[in-house]
């Protein structure tokens, strides 16, 4: 007997935001979806929701860009000085927010907090600060769900937050169970903290097959801009450096297709417009149709106030010839499993995590070392044009998938966590 057949306990899911098509948002959402399978109740509290209200609970200044929590962090992070006045300012936040979380826990009586990304990274050190105390204090099972560390990120090397930092981000406490996203962060932070850790990559529920292209998207490519023989080279990722949309663009500018464009889906993110504007005047120089749509996309289908239609990721992958994933840097890599769950072709730089994690469990995919090579482009050619090769490592990939990033391989890990709570 399953500890899912003896056990249904509820969960309370908690970080900055649970909206949108960030990473964090859609793999809580995963979680979610496989924990109400087995009978299991799920509620939020984030600072930005576009979760079901009845069982979710708002706390602005849980949002990283709450104007007072923002205040805070340029002091600690971008002018990196400390005043009592912060100090005091920074303790405050943290009792209201904790008492927030005990407002959130009261009116739902979850048995189980999940904490979402909220003490790997510190974009609200005071909600890091105040779950850390709350876990302390009510000795509330945990989960704590890590998809980036301070450590992987330059712009949060700050002396005036130090103690911050050891304290919450990640603490140590026997009531918290760690989950890391790949072996490589799992190491760095058994190194760091001397706890132990669970890996979970990133995943999608195999077992349901891919949607097809049906009567709402079926004109997606002439809504964005594109004719139906197209070449629709996908890059299903925010507009950021680490992403390497530079070599992107150069990929379909050196495929030396008359009709090819590159389709961008998600927005510049939360580090500014920078680099957008740099990307835009680079496809300019190169001579590349570059559309971005992240106007056009959300998580549900819809319309807009101007009546336009409004689509899925899904919907994208559906219409996609391939998919350009260059990144330099990943914590997993969402692009790759929902890639392989479409059965589209991959064209992927070799980062960190995917020679460490995804490439050793043999993945049929076209990849490169940081740069692009003529024997990449003739690559992408010959399989662009080869349907039989096509379809072979589609299916090799789809099956790997299930095998190795599914919901079925969720479902036993998150089993484990909590018959080291119950007991077998």
């Amino acid at each position: 007997m399953s500890i899912w057949d003896r056990k249904k306990p509820s969960f309370g899911f908690i970080s900055t935001r649970f909206a949108g098509l960030d990473g964090v948002s859609l793999e809580t959402s995963k979680w979610a979806d496989m924990l109400t399978s087995k009978g299991c109740s799920v509620y939020y509290m984030a600072g930005e929701l576009d979760t079901d209200p009845k069982i979710s609970h708002l706390a602005p200044k849980a949002y990283f860009k709450h104007e007072q929590i923002t205040k805070v962090q340029q002091a600690i992070f971008i002018e990196k000085k400390r005043t009592p006045e912060i100090s005091r300012e920074i303790q405050q936040l943290k009792e209201e927010l904790k008492a927030e979380i005990r407002k959130f826990h009261s009116k739902f009586g979850f048995e189980i907090l999940v904490v979402q990304n909220a003490l790997a990274i510190p974009v609200n050190i005071p909600l890091g600060l105040a779950i850390t105390e709350f876990i302390i204090e009510t000795e509330i099972p945990t989960i704590a769900h890590h998809h980036d560390f301070f450590w992987e990120r330059e712009r949060f090397n700050s002396i005036a937050a130090a103690d911050y930092l050891r304290a919450a981000f990640p603490p140590v406490h026997p009531k918290i169970q760690h989950v890391v996203i790949n072996s490589l962060a799992g190491y760095r932070f058994g190194s760091f903290t001397g706890a132990s850790w669970t890996l979970i990559p990133n995943v999608v529920d195999f077992k349901i097959l891919p949607p097809e292209i049906d009567n709402y998207n079926c004109d997606l490519r002439k809504e964005i801009g594109l004719d139906e023989d197209s070449l629709l080279v996908l890059q299903p990722t925010r507009v950021v450096s680490r992403k390497g949309i530079e070599t992107a663009a150069e990929l379909v500018k050196r495929l030396d297709h008359s009709k090819a464009s590159l389709v961008i889906t998600h927005k510049a993110g939360d580090e500014g417009q920078d680099y957008l504007m740099r990307i835009e005047e680079f496809v300019r120089l190169i001579g590349v149709d570059l559309k971005i749509i992240s106007d056009r996309i959300d998580l549900k289908r819809g319309f807009d106030e101007n009546g336009r239609k409004i689509y899925t990721l899904w919907d994208v992958y559906q219409h996609a010839d391939f998919v350009t994933y260059p990144s330099i840097y990943e914590g997993y890599g969402n692009a790759f499993v929902e890639s392989i769950y479409f059965r589209k072709p991959i064209v992927i730089n070799r980062y960190p995590i995917f020679v460490a994690d995804i490439e050793p469990k043999g993945f049929d995919v076209i990849s490169f070392d940081n740069f692009i090579t003529k024997d990449t482009i003739n690559k992408i050619k010959d399989l662009v044009n080869n349907s039989g090769r096509l379809a072979q490592m589609a299916e090799k990939n789809y099956m790997l998938g299930w095998r190795y990033l599914s919901y079925e391989m969720l479902e036993e890990k998150i089993e484990q966590l909590l018959i080291n709570y119950y007991g077998s």
